[in-house]
């Protein structure tokens, strides 16, 4: 059965540096959740905490609502798949998958057994009897999967298990992993820098950025609606327009950027005066029509690169400050002819205004 993780105030500190700051967050029973953030946020300290290898130095992490301070990784109902899998080369695949219930005393009737079922959960019942060196790379991974969940954990603990595919193989591999999440109703914690990963597979999403959690929500939400800078700029690509707050009224604000007066949705509530930066993303820029009166900014383009389904086309405006457009590959999209000028628009529920603080 799948269980849910509770963090209550939860900060982890190393000497001076604090890596986790006062994260409270419930993760649902049977969710697919992904810590999401750069290098260093704070993410692989969360995830050490939940399976014991490190206790908080403050707050409280429940699993099934049992307290886990005081408990190691072997008492928790967890299973951590690491980034190099640390799977045993010199064991063949049925003996990688089963030692952790041999190591539980179950009988090796019931070892085979489960061996046999988890092969077939990962699609792999040919494999048994082959050492792991002899595996493909998304083979490998599928098998420290089956090994994970041998030992019936409530929750299954991912460190960037995709991190070392290649991309055909790690687009593959987030189908499967999500898959066998949904098959096996198992509470999944995963951790990447990878948005495409995080946006695919999860059912929520928590971005982190210098030990704090950001923003928490599912993958629309985090990349449609950002509730800071950071996860404006981290998440996806977005053209900035920074400027101060001309004024705010109906949900929307109004920006004095050096492209003129640009409108967009304001949910933080900023104020005449406050500084601020307008987000808009690729895909929500398109050539203005004759008469446009809203939201338009001038640049002249300085090419564009062609990616099969997707054009992006690249220009630079006031202060030589770059704009990206994203179109999608119809056939008939604008042709932006390099050196040419362009006038381009957005609607303001496209844009979102946030204060320029802790930008990715």
């Amino acid at each position: 059965m799948s269980q849910d993780v509770a963090l209550d105030h939860v900060t982890m500190r190393f000497g001076s540096v604090t890596a986790v700051r006062d994260v409270s967050l419930t993760i649902a029973a049977g969710e697919f959740f992904s810590f999401l953030g750069p290098s260093g946020c704070g993410k692989t300290t969360i995830l050490r905490m939940i399976s014991g290898f490190m206790e908080p130095s403050d707050g409280r992490i429940r699993i099934g609502g049992r307290d886990m301070r005081g408990i190691g990784p072997n008492k928790r109902p967890t299973a951590l798949i690491f980034q190099n899998l640390a799977l045993f080369p010199l064991m063949t695949v049925a003996d990688n998958i089963a030692f952790g219930l041999e190591v539980r005393g179950v009988a090796a009737a019931d070892r085979r057994r489960r061996v046999r079922e988890l092969l077939e959960l990962v699609a792999l019942p040919e494999v048994a009897d082959k050492k792991v060196t002899e595996l493909s790379g998304g083979q490998r991974q599928r098998i420290a999967i089956a090994r994970a969940l041998a030992v019936e954990p409530a929750v299954l603990l991912l460190d960037e298990p995709l991190s070392a595919l290649d991309l055909k193989l790690r687009q593959h591999m987030r189908a499967e992993l999500r898959a066998i999440q949904r098959r096996t109703g198992v509470t999944f914690v995963y951790i990447t820098h990878d948005q495409g990963e995080a946006l695919t597979m999860s059912d929520r999403i928590g971005v982190m950025s210098r030990g704090v959690l950001e923003q928490v929500g599912d993958g629309q939400t985090v990349y449609d609606d950002p509730a800071t800078a950071f996860v404006a700029s981290f998440v996806g690509e977005a053209n900035r327009f920074p400027g101060t707050v001309l004024d705010a009224a109906d949900g929307r604000a109004a920006v004095d950027t050096p492209f003129g007066r640009l409108l967009g949705r304001n949910p933080r509530g900023l104020k005449a005066g406050d500084r601020a930066i307008l987000f808009v993303r690729p895909e929500r820029l398109a050539v203005a029509p004759d008469g446009t009166a809203d939201n338009r900014v001038e640049a002249r383009v300085s090419h564009r690169d062609f990616e099969g389904a997707f054009v992006n086309a690249f220009l630079t405006g006031a202060g030589d400050r770059r704009i990206v457009v994203q179109m999608p590959h119809l056939g008939s999209e604008p042709a932006f002819v390099p050196g040419a000028a362009a006038t381009l628009t957005f609607r303001p529920a496209d844009a979102v205004v946030l204060p320029p603080d802790g930008e990715a």
